[in-house]
């Protein structure tokens, strides 16, 4: 399908529907010089232990060790150093119209909230933020980042980063499925729909007869559910689409 012709799909879906749910993955925030760590070039990702590195079990064994290979790989979670992209700000944008538009992010990097979204659901968390696990407190002063262990200032307990680790149940989940089922279309854009339980939404968009579009770079196992499918860079379509609907050039 050429790019025009998605554009034009894209925008008539928008003009017609009511609230938008967009589905971010690790290829929208790529532009911002994020990594998509389940790219074919992503060198994390084909460690062996990438999983076990980041899991809840390797965090309660050796706190010292997690902190130390997290930073190495999520860098951006210490400092301000990446910035929301195209993708980030035309989500914002559309927000900005009066029309109700919920992002579910798979993506820990803030970036939405940071572009102006105001309604996201972090399905996997977020690195901006940190938790007790112990007494669950979230009141952490930004020093305790650049903590090579931090601690909670209220319990002493080592403090976990906010995201979802391997072992740990998507929390965020049910408030996804409550935003699909008020929602009347479907985008997922920079998502390989490899991860659940987020990858679900598609299958029920499709069984509610919702419409839908994909926009990612590669093709996915699930592109025969949506309406509306493009393997583009994710900053191109919304340059264009931005045009389409008249919204400044960054």
């Amino acid at each position: 399908m050429a790019l025009s012709d998605v554009i034009d799909e894209l925008a008539a879906q928008w003009r017609a529907c009511r609230h938008l749910l967009v589905l971010t993955g690790a290829g929208i925030s790529t532009e911002s010089g994020i990594p998509d760590f389940r790219s074919a070039t992503a060198v994390q990702t084909r460690q062996p232990d990438f999983a076990d590195v980041l899991s809840l079990r390797f965090f309660q064994q050796d706190p010292a060790a997690f902190w130390l290979a997290f930073r190495r790989i999520f860098p951006f979670g210490t400092s301000r150093t990446v910035y929301p992209n195209t993708g980030h700000r035309l989500l914002a944008q559309l927000a900005a119209t009066g029309k109700a538009v919920t992002v579910v992010t798979q993506n820990i990097d803030g970036l939405h909230q940071r572009a102006g979204s105001p309604h996201v659901i972090e399905a996997h968390g977020s690195v901006e933020r940190l938790v007790c696990p112990a007494c669950l407190c979230r009141e952490h002063d930004a020093a305790c980042r650049h903590q090579p262990v931090p601690c909670c200032h209220c319990c002493g307990e080592v403090l976990k980063p906010d995201v979802v680790l391997y072992g740990e149940p998507v929390e965020a989940m049910d408030a996804a499925l409550v935003a699909l089922a008020e929602a009347d279309c479907l985008w997922v854009m920079g998502s390989s729909l490899e991860a659940g339980p987020v990858n679900q939404l598609p299958a029920l968009a499709r069984h509610w007869r919702m419409p839908s579009a994909l926009v990612n770079l590669q093709p996915t196992a699930l592109d025969s559910r949506f309406d509306v499918c493009l393997h583009r860079p994710i900053g191109e379509v919304c340059a264009k689409f931005r045009q389409i609907l008249g919204f400044d050039s960054d």
